[in-house]
């Protein structure tokens, strides 16, 4: 429920502080005094979308805040999930707005988001505004009204989510068709592109492995002259004494004749066996490689042909390494492999769709059953609460029909059908009924929704509008009986019918001074409200009569 509003330097506001009551409140004023404002005020706290314009001229920022009751209304839930303070019972609502065009939003003086007020705004105030009466000719709002009193929610979400699986087993389908028919045009070019890659063997690290090859083949005998000369130098030409490692036999030999002399000698000499024993294995392997190393011009062409033929279908291809032209050969596989599966794997989805289409069909089925069950009921509200409203002989129906298509509502098409007269024959309400008729029908809605829906605060922008006498009255009566369940009601109005029935009364009105003109709101007292409503009856000049009026319609 919202408790207090304040609001400075927003339009033609140059600061205002009200405070807001349970129950059914009105709001009255001349044409152009400042209601609007309000709304738009409240609004911003919204979460629409704020316009540096709307700041009061001459000053540089606005700011609008709201605090609000919500004890018992269940929004803990919200507070928790956004991480959000809240002590359980009130709420304050901050927006700021500066002339440079930024905008800040609060939520119990944490920073929130826009998206943040939305959310929380959707559950904390419904404002209906005339506009708002162009709802009747779209079928999700007449839908979302059926659901509301079908309270089927889990059961809209449940569908939701098997409608989604079956627009995914529709999509996969079809995207497998495409491909089958995609790689069927191309089948023999895969094949053919294939067989190239599968006659290289490619393996990783074979391409490597092969260029290396080929550089040792291309300098063989470079190589076998420089490990014959290195096996020489180790060795010896075999003639002469002239090796390193006879070399170092010899030093070794020299050193242990003088071991007995000389002690450190022995230690010299065990070091020069060691060099030479290493050294000798090193010649030992320079013999061995020597030996490997061939001239085979017949085996540099075997694997300068694979070369070629690799570097070719990279370049072909488009790819640089041998890991690229082996992924791309298992994807050729993969799409062949495809193929030769169509028939198999396309039956395997078409049955995922099927049963995919009859889980989302059976539950569309259970939701249709629910909502021509709500169906019956919000005929039977909406009759009776348009009868006591100038209609007693109105007819309202619920008219439910398959979709052409199934779609994320549901597989129902709902249409509000009406007629206000016994001899007329129903039609989509949005085709036959008049702007009186109209707003007393989205009176009665909201009157019906909001005995199924905890909404705290509901507010009425002039949904009056075309109505009067009577009618009025019993317009009132029922906002006045929606403000008494637990629920704050407040209309903005120009008739005194519906003034006089308000528990508490504000008024909007305009002051002009040498420099500006502002708005502002009170809420009026008891004589106060007498003379608003003579006002109302009679227009500018208070008469006697209407002021006789005035407290007979305030029962006074």
């Amino acid at each position: 429920m919202l408790q207090t509003l304040y609001i400075k330097n927003y339009a033609l506001i140059d600061e205002l502080h009200i405070e807001f009551h349970r129950g059914f409140s009105v709001i009255t004023g001349e044409t152009g005094a400042g209601k609007s404002i309000l709304l738009g005020a409240i609004g911003l706290l919204l979460g629409q979308r704020a316009d540096a314009r709307t700041i009061k001229a001459g000053e540089n920022r606005c700011i609008i805040e709201a605090e609000f009751d919500l004890e018992g209304y269940g929004l803990e839930t919200f507070f928790e999930e956004e991480e959000l303070d809240f002590d359980g019972k009130t709420c304050i609502l901050r927006r700021e707005l500066t002339a440079t065009g930024k905008s800040r939003a609060f939520i119990n003086d944490t920073p929130a988001s826009v998206a943040q007020l939305k959310i929380l705004g959707s559950r904390l105030i419904d404002i209906h505004s005339q506009h708002q009466n162009l709802l009747l000719a779209q079928e999700d709002f007449q839908l979302s009204v059926v659901d509301i009193i079908a309270h089927d929610q889990k059961l809209i979400d449940r569908y939701r989510q098997a409608f989604q699986l079956y627009q995914q087993s529709v999509r996969e389908l079809r995207q497998a068709q495409e491909a089958v028919q995609r790689d069927n045009d191309e089948e023999d070019y895969l094949r053919f592109q294939l067989s190239q890659l599968d006659e290289l063997n490619l393996e990783a690290g074979k391409q490597a492995e092969l260029e290396l090859e080929a550089k040792q083949l291309e300098h063989a005998e470079e190589i076998r002259e420089a490990l014959w000369q290195t096996e020489n130098n180790l060795n010896g030409d075999g003639n002469s004494q002239s090796g390193i490692l006879q070399a170092l036999h010899d030093a070794a030999r020299n050193l242990s004749s003088i071991s007995s002399l000389l002690p450190d000698a022995e230690s010299l000499e065990e070091r020069l066996d060691s060099c030479r024993i290493e050294l000798r294995d090193i010649a030992g392997e320079v013999s061995s490689l020597t030996e490997h190393i061939d001239v085979n011009p017949t085996r540099l062409q075997e694997v300068s042909d694979w070369l070629s033929a690799c570097y070719s279908l990279q370049q072909k291809h488009h790819v640089q390494t041998e890991a690229e032209l082996i992924s791309l050969r298992e994807d050729f596989r993969q799409r062949l492999n495809t193929i030769d599966h169509a028939e198999e794997n396309l039956q395997a989805l078409e049955e995922a769709q099927r049963q995919a289409e009859a889980a989302m069909q059976a539950l569309g089925h259970e939701l249709t059953q629910a909502r021509k069950k709500a169906a019956s009921e919000v005929e039977r509200q909406m009759t009776e609460h348009l009868k006591p409203l100038g209609l007693p002989n109105v007819k309202f129906q619920v008219s439910i029909t398959p979709r052409p298509t199934a779609d994320n509502s549901g597989l129902d098409q709902v249409v509000f059908l009406f007629c206000a007269n016994k001899s007329g024959r129903m039609e989509p309400i949005s085709m036959v009924a008049s702007g009186g008729e109209i707003a007393r029908v989205m009176l009665s809605l909201k009157a019906m929704i909001s005995g199924a829906v905890k909404l705290p605060t509901i507010i009425f922008d002039e949904i009056d509008t075309g109505v009067s006498g009577k009618i009025a009255e019993q317009m009132a009566q029922i906002m006045y009986e929606m403000g008494r369940h637990e629920r704050q009601v407040i209309s903005i109005t120009h008739l005194p019918q519906i003034a006089a029935l308000g528990e508490h009364h504000y008024r909007v009105y305009k002051e002009d001074d040498d420099q500006a003109t502002t708005s502002h709101i009170v809420q009026l007292s008891d004589e106060e409200r007498i003379t608003e409503i003579a006002h109302l009856l009679s227009g500018a000049e208070l008469t006697d009569a209407a002021i006789q009026n005035a407290k007979s319609l305030l029962k006074i």
